[in-house]
C-alpha cells in the first residue's frame, strides 16, 4: 500500500513512492494492484458525467484539496523559474453552477445530436445530460439546442456552440452551421423569441453574423453597460470576476493613474475608472471599440486605444505616464510588454493571469528588473478544473 500525498498538474494523485494514479485524491491509499481506498479528502463526485468530461477534472476531492492544489500551482511555476515563493493567499473559489459562459461541441450522428463538452484530451463528445457548473439559464438550453440543432446539421457534422449570459438574457453563437432557406431561417428565429434570448448568431464560414437581436447586447461592469461582441472573453464567473476585480484595486492602491493593458470589455479599467485616470489599451477591434463606446457615455476618466501589444508593445517613455499598470494578458502571457514594463517607473502593478507558468516566467523577468511579489491571489473559478487564474500585485524593491 502507498499513500497518496498530493495532486499532479494535470490533477492524477502522486503517491509516497512516485506512482500517478488516476482519480486519487490526498489520503487516499493504493495498493499495488492500483486500487483505490478512499481517504478523508475523496468525495463523491456529483456529476454522472465525471470523469468522462473534460469540462472537471477533480470533482472526487474536497474543496480543501482542491484549493491547496491551486497554491501548488502557483508555487511550483514559480519554483521552476527559481522564483523564492511569496505570499500566496487562500484561493476564492467560484460555487458550483456559476459559469456564465461555455463553449460546448456538437455533432450530428444518424438522427441524434450529441451536443456537450469533448472529454479529456479527445474531439469525443460527452452528451450533456446534467452540468454542475453551468448557470442554470445556461443548461437549460442545452436540450433545446440539441433539437435546433437536429434540424440545421447535416450528418457527421460537428458544429461549436457558445453561450453566455448577458444584461439582456441568453447569448446564442453557432459555428459551422448552415441555416439554408426560409424554413430554416424561421426555425432560428422562432426559437430566439420562444427562449426569449439575448442575441442569436450564425457563423456560416465568413465570420458571425447577428440573426436575432432586439436590442443590443451589453454587459454591466460597475454599473457600466458596455456593448458585448459576438463570443466575447468574459471573466468566466461573476463571482470569480468580482474577487479578480477587488484583488487588482488592492495591488493600484490610490494610484492617481493607471494602464491597463490586455483590458478587453473593461473588466478592470471600467471600476479602477471611477477614482483614477485609466488608459485602457486592446488588441482586438471590437472589444476596443465597445470600450471607447461605453467610455464615451461612462462619465469617467477612461481613454482607450485600439494597439496590438505583442507587435508594438508600449515603451517605457509611453509607460512613463502612469503610477501603476494593469495587465491581464491571454495563456501566452506578455513576453513582448514585459521588458519594458520592467523598466518603467511605475509604483505598482497587478498581473492576472490564465497560466501559472507564463505567468512566473514574466514574474522572474519583472524581479530582475527590480520589483518584488507582494502577494498572489489565486481564484478557483473554473470549478472542479486544472484552470488556475491568479492576480499579482508588484512594488518596486526599496
Amino acid at each position: 500500500m502507498s499513500e497518496v500525498i498530493r495532486l499532479a498538474a494535470r490533477g492524477d494523485g502522486i503517491t509516497a513512492d512516485g506512482r500517478t494514479v488516476a482519480l486519487a485524491a490526498p489520503g487516499d491509499m493504493v495498493s499495488n494492484a492500483a486500487d483505490i481506498i478512499p481517504g478523508p479528502h475523496h468525495v463523491e463526485p456529483p456529476c454522472r458525467h465525471f470523469p468522462r468530461c473534460g469540462g472537471c477534472q477533480l470533482q472526487h476531492v474536497d474543496d480543501a484539496t482542491y484549493s491547496e492544489y491551486l497554491i501548488d500551482r502557483v508555487s511550483g511555476a514559480l519554483t521552476s523559474q527559481k522564483l523564492a515563493v511569496p505570499d500566496i493567499r487562500p484561493p476564492h473559489l467560484s460555487p458550483p453552477r456559476t459559469r456564465r459562459r461555455a463553449s460546448l461541441s456538437a455533432e450530428r450522428i444518424g438522427k441524434r445530436v450529441v451536443l456537450g463538452f469533448n472529454e479529456e484530451v479527445s474531439h469525443h463528445i460527452v452528451d450533456m445530460r446534467e452540468c454542475h457548473i453551468l448557470l442554470p439559464e445556461l443548461f437549460a438550453l442545452v436540450e433545446p439546442i440539441r433539437a435546433l440543432l437536429g434540424t440545421l446539421l447535416k450528418p457527421r457534422t460537428r458544429a461549436t456552440v457558445f453561450v453566455a449570459l448577458t444584461d439582456q438574457g441568453v447569448d446564442v453563437a453557432l459555428d459551422n452551421v448552415t441555416v439554408e432557406g426560409l424554413a430554416a431561417h424561421e426555425a432560428l428565429i422562432d426559437f430566439a423569441q420562444t427562449h426569449k434570448l439575448a442575441r442569436f448568431a450564425v457563423d456560416e464560414g465568413y465570420g458571425s453574423e447577428p440573426r436575432w437581436e432586439p436590442e443590443p447586447v451589453t454587459i454591466t461592469l460597475d454599473g457600466v453597460a458596455v456593448g458585448l461582441p459576438i463570443k466575447p472573453f468574459l471573466q468566466a464567473t461573476v463571482d470569480g470576476s468580482t474577487a479578480l476585480t477587488r484583488a487588482v484595486q488592492e495591488a493600484v492602491g490610490d494610484c492617481a493613474s493607471i494602464a491597463d493593458l490586455f483590458a478587453g470589455v473593461g473588466t478592470f479599467a471600467v471600476p479602477l475608472a471611477r477614482k483614477a485616470k485609466v488608459l485602457a489599451v486592446e488588441g482586438a477591434r471590437d472589444p476596443a471599440l465597445a470600450l471607447q463606446i461605453a467610455a464615451n457615455h461612462s462619465g469617467r476618466q477612461l481613454a482607450v486605444e485600439h494597439r496590438d501589444l505583442f507587435r508594438r508593445p508600449l515603451s517605457p517613455t509611453e509607460l512613463a505616464r502612469f503610477e501603476a499598470v494593469v495587465l491581464d494578458p491571454p495563456r501566452a502571457g506578455a513576453k513582448e510588454q514585459i521588458p519594458d514594463l520592467a523598466r518603467a517607473p511605475a509604483k505598482r502593478i497587478a498581473y492576472v493571469s490564465c497560466n501559472p507558468a507564463t505567468f512566473a516566467r514574466d514574474a522572474r523577468s519583472l524581479i530582475e528588473g527590480g520589483w518584488q511579489i507582494d502577494w498572489v491571489q489565486p481564484v478557483g473559478q473554473f470549478r472542479w478544473s486544472t484552470h488556475v487564474e491568479l492576480a499579482a500585485a508588484f512594488s518596486r524593491r526599496n
